[in-house]
């Protein structure tokens, strides 16, 4: 794979961004891809390993080594082709996965030098939609088989994908205004515009998948379904249970960033704003960098994230996280590049306002659980707008409960035959290639259902004609 040595003569090219002071002035995306010849040479450091383990690093276990070497080679058509193998939407994935793959490639033991998968990816699919080569595959045979999938994030629109093609009638349920879940609501423009989700949206009509939105699905409506697999994220949020919590300019991360993309994508204005504004995001995870980076761009007074757990090791310990593992490690977020604060080892213990939160009041604490405070550390901040970004305790439970359905970590299927469920509401908050890969393996054993249905089908007819005979 790749050419011989490659990797000692080419260094590792980190992905081109647009600068922050650029980038904050408007919602397209940043991030930029490397020129051909340059990609080309980061294909040529794949180093043909015995072993491939990003092949175990990537939850897809994408086929990595062979189309780093197709693109080093300029087979750019057989390259998407690899690609396609093992996941629906690489540019995704290309975009928002936070790249477990090279964390465990065998370059990255010389921590930094890992080969660039996720630019090499990105570039591939990208190119595939510039040259026309991605186009809808519909089924040359229907089975006859309905099937509902319910929520129309990554894993809903891998399933859903996977199946129709296994020739199965299916039906997309979404009760927002438009397909994607978090994809399209969720994570901002800037870190990807709303046509990559819809020409995969549409990709999938083309194919014969049919879209009804705008219902919030209870269990009536899967009546008549053969099957029915539930994509419906987990989107119950973890709650901060403090004095002052009920003042008005404390919302869910979520609610601020479903406002910023609706009012983004309708050219208006949201109902939550940070314009001007003193903004506290807690919690420093991917929701809570998207939060502070949508302050940025509409110019609040100051940003400031802060978390619960402790500073980080600045480099990978091997106590904590040997190769390869994904490290354990301080990380700078593409947000705070672009500005505000942020503090480690913080426990909020209040907020205070006349009607409306005007400041925030923590503690330093010891870093890990069970978190005790550090005495004489108290301290308040202005703050106009707090942001809770503190992750998600699972999925709503109403349309389980109607079903009378308990989802199974150790399958897709629930304990009501005929009902399946994928992605962050099986497995909890995950990563979009997780995601991806819950509804491919999801509709796999979906599809083994109908078959078994077709097989006792056709028993039952032969059973029938032999007795009429």
């Amino acid at each position: 794979m790749g050419e011989v040595g490659g990797f000692k003569k080419y260094t590792r090219a980190e992905t081109p961004e647009r600068g922050p002071r650029e980038r904050v002035g408007d919602h397209r995306e940043f991030v930029r891809t490397l020129p051909l010849v340059e990609l080309q040479q980061q294909g040529a450091r794949c180093m043909e390993c015995g072993v491939p383990f990003c092949h175990s690093g990537c939850p897809l276990g994408n086929l990595i080594p062979d189309w780093n070497d197709l693109v080093y080679r300029d087979r750019w058509r057989e390259a998407i082709d690899q690609l396609h193998r093992t996941n629906n939407f690489p540019e995704f994935t290309g975009r928002l996965c936070p790249a477990p793959c090279e964390a465990a490639c065998v370059l990255e033991i010389d921590e930094g030098n890992a080969v660039t998968i996720k630019q090499i990816e990105l570039s591939i699919v990208s190119r595939a939609w510039d040259e026309g080569w991605i186009s809808a595959e519909p089924p040359a045979v229907r089975t006859g088989h309905r099937v509902a999938v319910v929520g129309s994030g990554p894993s809903g629109l891998a399933a859903a994908q996977q199946l129709n093609r296994r020739g199965h009638w299916v039906t997309l349920f979404e009760r927002d205004e438009a397909v994607g879940g978090l994809l399209r609501f969720g994570v901002p423009d800037f870190k990807i515009e709303k046509h990559v989700v819809e020409r995969r949206v549409q990709q999938l009509v083309d194919e014969g998948v049919e879209l009804r939105l705008g219902v919030d699905v209870d269990a009536s409506d899967l009546e008549g379904f053969d099957a029915s697999v539930l994509c419906i994220g987990a989107r119950v949020p973890r709650d901060l249970t403090v004095p002052g919590r009920e003042l008005d300019g404390v919302h869910f991360a979520m609610e601020y960033l479903y406002g910023r993309n609706r009012a983004i994508a309708n050219d208006r204005q949201a109902r939550i704003s940070a314009t001007g504004k003193h903004v506290i995001v807690i919690g420093g995870g991917d929701t809570g960098a998207d939060c502070v980076a949508s302050a940025h761009r509409e110019h609040a007074a100051s940003v400031t994230q802060i978390e619960l757990l402790g500073e980080p090791p600045a480099r990978r310990s091997d106590e904590l996280s040997p190769w390869p593992l994904w490290p354990v490690k301080l990380r700078t977020s593409y947000a705070l590049k672009e500005g505000g604060e942020r503090s480690f080892a913080l426990s909020t213990t209040g907020l205070s306002g006349d009607g409306r939160v005007e400041r925030i009041h923590w503690v330093q604490n010891s870093g890990e659980p069970p978190f005790a405070p550090v005495e004489g550390t108290d301290e308040s901040r202005p703050a106009d707008l707090v942001l809770l970004a503190m992750g998600f305790t699972g999925a709503e439970p109403k349309l389980f409960d109607e079903l009378g359905a308990i989802a199974s970590r150790e399958s897709y299927a629930t304990s009501r035959p005929g009902v399946f469920a994928a992605g962050d509401c099986r497995r909890g908050q995950s990563l979009v290639v997780w995601a991806i890969e819950e509804g491919r393996k999801c509709a796999e054993q979906v599809d083994g259902y109908l078959e078994q249905l077709r097989d006792r089908a056709h028993d039952r007819v032969r059973h029938d004609a032999g007795a009429r005979g």
